[in-house]
C-alpha cells in the first residue's frame, strides 16, 4: 500500500491508468471502495488518482475536527505532492463540495469538475430522503425505521487502522460537519470557469431543486437527476454514473 506525508498526516493514495490526469474525491465516512466502478471504469483511457482524507478508509484519524478548509489543502497538498498542475476532478458528496470549492478557489488546479450530490448549505440536507452512506451516517442519531446494511461501516472497519470501534468518533465529528458546513453562495458560483457537470438522484437527500440551483450558477453546467437512485446513486447505479462521466470528460 502507498500512504504520502500530507500536511503530516500519513494519507492512503492509489494512481492507475494512462491519460490525462482524474481525481477521485471521496464521500464522508467512505473509502475509496465507494468510488471503486467509476475508478475501474476512468483508467481505460486516464490516469486516476485518488487518495483518502483523514479518518477514512485506510487513513488514520486525527485529533481535531474535520472541515472542507483541511480537505481542500489536503487535495492541493497531494497534487502538489504527485506533481499535478491541474487535474480533471471527479468528487462525491463530501468529495464533491470539496472540488466545487476548488474549482472557486483554485480556478488553474481544476481541468474540469464532476460534482455528485454536492450541497452549498447544511439546511438543505433533507435525512428523511434518499438514503446512501450520509443517510446511514444520519440514522446513527435519527430513527429511521428498519436499519439497512451499512456498507461504508463495514469497509471501515475492514480498512481503518484506528480499528473498528473508532468508527463513532468519525461519525460524530462527521455529523458536526454536516451540521454547521459548507456555506457557498450560489452567486459566487459564476466564477466557476471549468467544464462542470453536476448529479444527484431523483431520491437524494440533496433536494434535485438544489442540484438544478448549483448547475444553473455555474455558466454552461451541465446537469444530470439520475432516476429511481439516492443519495447513494454511485453505488446503486454505477454503470450508468460511470458513463455519464466519461461521456462528459469526454468532451471536456
Amino acid at each position: 500500500m502507498t500512504y504520502l506525508s500530507i500536511n503530516g498526516e500519513e494519507l492512503y493514495s492509489e494512481i492507475a491508468g494512462e491519460g490525462e490526469p482524474v481525481l477521485l474525491l471521496h464521500g464522508g465516512f467512505c473509502s475509496l471502495e465507494s468510488l471503486r466502478g467509476q475508478s475501474d471504469a476512468l483508467v481505460k483511457d486516464y490516469r486516476v488518482f485518488a487518495f483518502e482524507r483523514s479518518g477514512h478508509g485506510r487513513s488514520a484519524d486525527i485529533d481535531t475536527d474535520y472541515s472542507y478548509a483541511r480537505g481542500i489543502a489536503d487535495t492541493l497538498a497531494y497534487l502538489d505532492a504527485q506533481g499535478l498542475d491541474s487535474v480533471h476532478v471527479v468528487g462525491y458528496s463530501d468529495g464533491a463540495i470539496i472540488g466545487l470549492m476548488l474549482a472557486l478557489e483554485h480556478p488553474d488546479r481544476v481541468r474540469s469538475l464532476v460534482a455528485v450530490s454536492a450541497n452549498l448549505d447544511p439546511s438543505v440536507f433533507t435525512p428523511t430522503a434518499g438514503d446512501g452512506p450520509r443517510l446511514d451516517a444520519l440514522g446513527s442519531s435519527i430513527d429511521q425505521g428498519e436499519a439497512k446494511p451499512d456498507v461504508e461501516r463495514m469497509h471501515y472497519g475492514r480498512l481503518s487502522p484506528d480499528g473498528a470501534g473508532h468508527a463513532d468518533a468519525v461519525l460524530a465529528k462527521l455529523l458536526r460537519l454536516w451540521t454547521s458546513e459548507p456555506h457557498i453562495d450560489p452567486a459566487r458560483l459564476r466564477a466557476v470557469n471549468a467544464p462542470t457537470l453536476i448529479m444527484s438522484g431523483d431520491r437524494d437527500s440533496i433536494p434535485p431543486a438544489h442540484s438544478l440551483l448549483i448547475a444553473a450558477s455555474i455558466p454552461g453546467a451541465q446537469l444530470a437527476i439520475v432516476p429511481g437512485t439516492g443519495h447513494g446513486l454511485i453505488a446503486e447505479r454505477p454503470e450508468l454514473i460511470s458513463t455519464i462521466i466519461r461521456g462528459f470528460l469526454a468532451q471536456a
